[in-house]
C-alpha cells in the first residue's frame, strides 16, 4: 500500500480508539467487539487483521477481515480506503458482512477484483429484545452437555447448510465448525430441546459483550416445524440469556424468511438495523 493511505493495520495501541467506536453501537458492532474481546486486536484470529481509516490521525472507521470481512462506522472515504487495501491484498474472507450502504459500496468495488458472490442477502433486519418475552417459554429448551456434542453437531451442519447454500464441513472435515459447536457447548452457550436422541429446537449464542449478546443457529427439526417450537425455544434462550449473560439480545434474519421473522415478532424482538450479506 501506498504510505499516504488512510488505511493501515491497527494493533493492542489502538484499542481505546477501537472500544470507542465498537461501543457508539453496541448492538450493531456485536460480532467484531466480541471476537476482539476475546482474541485481542493484533490476534483478531488466524490470518485474522483489523484495519483501520484515519482522518487527521484520529480512527474513524474500521474493518475486520477474518473469515468474516465486516466494515465498522464505514462511510464513503473508509469504504474507498477498505476496498483499495482489500483488492491488494485479495479475498481471504468467506463472506462480508455489515450495514446494507457499506457492503453494498465495498462490494461493487471489489466486484471486478473478486468476481461473481455465490449468494447476496441484501436485506436482513437486525432485532433486538431487552426485556421478558412476550410468551411463554419452552420449560424443556436448556443448555447443552458435553454429552450431547454428537447429537447436536449434525442439527448445526443441517442448519449450517440450510441457510448458507453449502455445508460447513465439506473443506477440513468439519474439523473447525465441529470445534466451535464444541466451544459453544463448553462455555454454556449452545441451549436446545432434545427428545429421544433428536434435537426438535436449537440455538447458540455466538458473540458475546458486557452489553449485548447476539443469537444465531436458530433450527427446529423439519419434521416438527409449524407447531410453535421456535417461538417458545426463543423465549426460553432469550431467559437464560438477560439472566446470565447480557442485558440486551439481537439477531438478525433474512428478509425473505417469514416465518421466522413472524415468530421473533410474537417472541417481542424489534427491529433496530438492518445488515447485508455477501456470500462466496
Amino acid at each position: 500500500m501506498l504510505r499516504t493511505s488512510a488505511v493501515r493495520i491497527l494493533g493492542e495501541r489502538d484499542r481505546d480508539a477501537v472500544r470507542e467506536l465498537l461501543d457508539a453501537d453496541p448492538v450493531g458492532n456485536v460480532f467484531v467487539a466480541s471476537r476482539l474481546m476475546t482474541t485481542g486486536i493484533s490476534g483478531g484470529g488466524v490470518g485474522a487483521e483489523v484495519w483501520g481509516h484515519m482522518e487527521r490521525g484520529r480512527l474513524t472507521a474500521l474493518c475486520y477481515s477474518g473469515a468474516n470481512l465486516v466494515p465498522v462506522n464505514a462511510g464513503p472515504n473508509a469504504v474507498r480506503g477498505f476496498a483499495d487495501h482489500a483488492r491488494w491484498r485479495g479475498r481471504r474472507c468467506s463472506s462480508i458482512v455489515g450495514p446494507v450502504e457499506a457492503v453494498n459500496d465495498f462490494w461493487q468495488q471489489v466486484t471486478p477484483a473478486w468476481g461473481p458472490a455465490r449468494a447476496i442477502r441484501a436485506s436482513q433486519p437486525v432485532l433486538e429484545i431487552d426485556g421478558p418475552p412476550a410468551v411463554e417459554p419452552d420449560p424443556l429448551v436448556r443448555r447443552v452437555r458435553t454429552s450431547e456434542i454428537n447429537t447436536l453437531v449434525p442439527a448445526c451442519v443441517a442448519m449450517f447448510t440450510e441457510e448458507v447454500g453449502v455445508p460447513p464441513d465439506s473443506g477440513d472435515g468439519g474439523a473447525l465448525y465441529r470445534a466451535r459447536v464444541e466451544e459453544l457447548v463448553r462455555t454454556g452457550r449452545a441451549f436446545a430441546r432434545i427428545e429421544n436422541g433428536r434435537v426438535v429446537f436449537k440455538a447458540e449464542i455466538g458473540a458475546v459483550t458486557q452489553h449485548v449478546c447476539q443469537i444465531q443457529g436458530v433450527w427446529v427439526h423439519p419434521e416438527l416445524r409449524g407447531q410453535g417450537h421456535s417461538t417458545a425455544g426463543m423465549a426460553a434462550v432469550v431467559n437464560y440469556a438477560l439472566a446470565e449473560i447480557a442485558p440486551r439480545v439481537t439477531l438478525y434474519v433474512n428478509d425473505f424468511n417469514t416465518p421466522a421473522r413472524a415468530a421473533y415478532q410474537r417472541v417481542g424482538f424489534r427491529q433496530v438495523g438492518e445488515v447485508m450479506s455477501v456470500l462466496f
